[in-house]
C-alpha cells in the first residue's frame, strides 16, 4: 500500500495541514533550542536541525505523519561526543558520516528492524513519553525553567531529576507564568470540547494557536508589574540576529581534515545505531497512532533521515530523527500528509531569519500548556484499561517499559520492555504446549502428547520436563501430526527418553513426525531416529512413521 492516497497531492489538504503544522512548529521551536541546549551545542544548531528535519526530511521521507528534528535521546551523546573530540566542526563531521551510515542502511533495508517491537512495548513506549512530556512540563506551567525543554532523561541537567524538580518548583513558582499556563489550558480545554469542534472556525483556527496568542497578550499586560511580569528566562529564546548576513553567520561548517580521526568515526557509528532505532520505533508508534492507519516505509525512512543528517551536519546542526512529540503534536492538530511536516520546517526557517523577536515573546508557560496535553493524550487512563484487559502478557511489558522509560530514558526504557516480552515468549514456550498433569492422568489409558506446530529450541525446557514427569509403566504417544517443523535438539530429546523408557516400564511411540529440512539433515537426522526405533528388540518400546516433505 502506498503510504499516501494515490488522489491526493502535496497540496490536497492544506486545510487540515497548515494548521497543524503551525502547531508542531510552536512545539518544535522551544525543543529544538532546548534539546541544543542540552546537548551543549550553540542554540542555532536545534534551529539548523529543525528545518532540515522539516523540510529535507519530510520531502524524502514516506511518512505521512511523521516529524523530524533534534532527538532528545542523542542529547547526552552529543554532549559527550563535542567534549571528547574537543570541538564542535570536528562533531559535526561525525553527523555527516553517521548520515552516509544511515543512507547504507537504508539501502541495505535495515528498516525490518522495527518490525519486530511488540504492540505491547510500543504502546508502552507512547505512554512513557507521555508520561515524561506531563511531568516535565509540569515545572515550566509553574514557571520554573532551570531544566531546559527537550530534557527527557530521569536525570536533569540542572542537578534533579523529574520527582524532585516538581517538589523543589514550588519555593520558585511565578504567579504571572502559573496564570499564563491556567489560561492558555483552560482555551486548549475549551477547544476539545464538542460544541467547538462543531464550528467551522476551529477547524482553522487551532486552540494551541490561540492559546499562545492569548499567553503572549497576558505576557504583554504583564510587563512592568512588580511580581507578575515574566523573565526573558520563561520564554522563547531564539538567537537573534542583527542583519540577514548575521543570519546566515550562526551557520557552521564541519572539519573534514579530522576525517581520519578514529573518534569520530566511533562517535558517528554510535549516532548513526541510536538514531536509527529511534526514528524506527517512532515510525511504529506514529503509524499506531494515525487515523488512517497508513504504513511507512521503513527502509526509505532511513534513507531519508540519512540524507538529513548529511545536510544537517553540513550547515551545522545538530543530529536529528523522527519524533515522537512533534509527531503526536502533529496527530493531534488534525495532520492528513507530509505536508504539514514540510510547512513547519518551513515555518521555523521563516521565523529564526525575519521574526525571531516576536517569537522571544511567547511564554514558555503557553507551550507547557499545549505539550501538558499532548502528554495527557498520549498516556490516557482508558489506554491503561485496555491493556490491562488484554492479560498480563501484554500489560506487564507495557507497564516496566513506562516505567524505564520515565526512570531512566527511552531507550533503556524499551529495552527493559522487550526483555520482560521475551521472557513472557520464553515462560510460554516452556509452559505449553506440553504440560501434562499427572494427577488428572487415568491409570491405564495411554498418555498422549500432541506436538505443536511449530517445535523450535525453545520448547526443549518443557518437553524435558513434561517426559520426565510420565509415570512409570505407562503408554506414551508422541503425535506429530500437526507438526510442520521440529528442531534437532528436541529430536535428541525424545530419542534419548526412548532409551530412558526401557527403565520406567514404558511404552513409546511416536507417529506422524514431520521432519522439516530447514532444522533437520533429510539424512543422518532420519537414519539416527529410525535406526533408534529399530534398535528396540521387538517393537515393545515404539514405532516411527515419518512424513516426509
Amino acid at each position: 500500500m502506498s503510504t499516501n492516497s494515490k488522489n491526493q497531492g502535496f497540496f490536497a489538504n492544506l486545510q487540515y495541514d497548515l494548521p497543524a503544522s503551525l502547531v508542531v512548529f510552536l512545539v518544535a521551536i522551544p525543543l529544538c533550542l532546548g534539546i541544543a541546549l542540552a546537548s551543549g551545542a550553540p542554540l542555532f544548531s536545534g534551529i539548523i536541525a529543525g528545518m532540515v528535519g522539516g523540510i529535507v526530511v519530510a520531502l524524502l521521507s514516506g511518512s505521512p505523519l511523521g516529524v523530524s528534528g533534534p532527538a532528545a535521546g542523542l542529547a547526552v551523546i552529543v554532549l559527550t561526543a563535542i567534549q571528547e573530540l574537543g570541538a564542535f566542526e570536528t562533531f559535526l563531521l561525525a553527523v555527516v558520516i553517521a548520515g552516509a551510515l544511515q543512507l547504507i542502511l537504508g539501502f541495505l533495508r535495515a528498516g525490518v528492524i522495527g518490525y519486530y517491537f511488540p504492540s505491547s512495548v510500543i504502546k508502552g513506549m507512547l505512554a512513557g513519553i507521555g508520561v515524561i512530556i506531563f511531568l516535565k512540563q509540569i515545572p515550566h506551567a509553574f514557571g520554573y525553567d532551570a531544566d531546559p525543554e527537550g530534557d527527557f532523561a530521569f536525570q536533569q541537567v540542572d542537578g534533579h531529576n523529574t520527582f524532585s524538580e516538581m517538589g523543589y518548583m514550588l519555593e520558585f513558582i511565578s504567579p504571572g507564568a502559573l496564570l499564563i499556563s491556567a489560561l492558555s489550558l483552560g482555551i486548549l480545554l475549551l477547544w476539545e470540547r464538542p460544541f467547538m469542534k462543531k464550528l467551522p472556525t476551529s477547524k482553522l483556527i487551532q486552540g494551541p494557536l490561540v492559546a499562545v496568542l492569548a499567553g503572549v497578550g497576558l505576557n504583554l499586560a504583564l510587563m512592568g508589574v512588580d511580581g507578575w511580569a515574566l523573565t526573558s528566562e520563561q520564554m522563547v529564546s531564539i538567537p537573534v540576529a542583527d542583519s540577514l548576513v548575521g543570519f546566515f553567520g550562526q551557520f557552521t561548517f564541519p572539519d573534514f581534515s579530522q576525517i581520519g580521526n578514529s573518534q569520530v568515526w566511533i562517535v558517528a557509528g554510535t549516532i548513526a545505531v541510536v538514531a536509527s532505532l529511534e526514528t524506527l520505533l517512532c515510525v511504529e508508534a506514529t503509524d499506531k497512532l494515525d487515523p488512517q492507519k497508513r504504513i511507512t516505509p521503513t527502509n526509505r525512512e532511513l534513507t531519508a533521515q540519512g540524507i538529513g543528517n548529511m545536510v544537517s551536519g553540513m550547515i551545522g546542526g545538530l543530529p536529528l530523527t523522527q519524533v515522537i512529540v512533534r509527531s503526536s503534536a502533529n496527530i493531534q492538530s488534525g495532520g492528513r500528509t507530509k505536508a504539514s511536516a514540510f510547512f513547519h520546517g518551513i515555518l521555523i526557517l521563516i521565523s529564526a531569519m525575519a521574526i525571531p523577536k516576536l517569537l522571544n515573546l511567547i511564554p514558555l508557560a503557553s507551550l507547557a500548556a499545549i505539550l501538558l496535553m499532548v502528554g495527557y493524550k498520549l498516556a490516557k487512563p482508558s489506554l491503561f484499561r485496555e491493556m490491562y484487559r488484554k492479560g498480563s502478557s501484554q500489560f506487564i511489558p507495557f507497564v516496566v517499559t513506562i516505567v524505564g522509560i520515565v526512570l531512566t530514558d527511552l531507550l533503556v526504557g524499551i529495552a527493559l520492555g522487550m526483555a520482560v516480552a521475551v521472557i513472557d515468549i520464553l515462560w510460554q514456550n516452556y509452559k505449553t504446549p506440553y504440560h501434562f498433569d499427572p494427577d488428572k492422568h487415568e491409570e491405564g489409558q495411554p498418555v498422549t502428547i500432541e506436538l505443536a506446530e511449530e517445535v523450535s529450541f525453545l520448547n526443549k525446557a518443557s518437553i524435558m520436563r513434561t517426559l520426565d514427569q510420565l509415570p512409570d509403566g505407562t503408554e506414551v504417544i508422541i503425535d506429530g501430526s500437526k507438526t510442520r517443523s521440529i528442531h534437532p535438539d528436541v529430536i535428541e530429546i525424545i530419542d534419548n527418553f526412548r532409551e530412558n523408557a526401557k527403565t520406567k516400564n514404558i511404552t513409546l511411540k511416536v507417529i506422524h513426525l514431520l521432519l522439516d529440512r530447514k532444522y533437520v539433515d533429510p539424512v543422518s537426522e532420519v537414519n539416527k531416529v529410525v535406526s533408534s526405533t529399530a534398535a528396540s528388540s521387538n517393537g515393545k518400546y515404539g514405532e516411527l512413521s515419518v512424513k516426509k516433505n
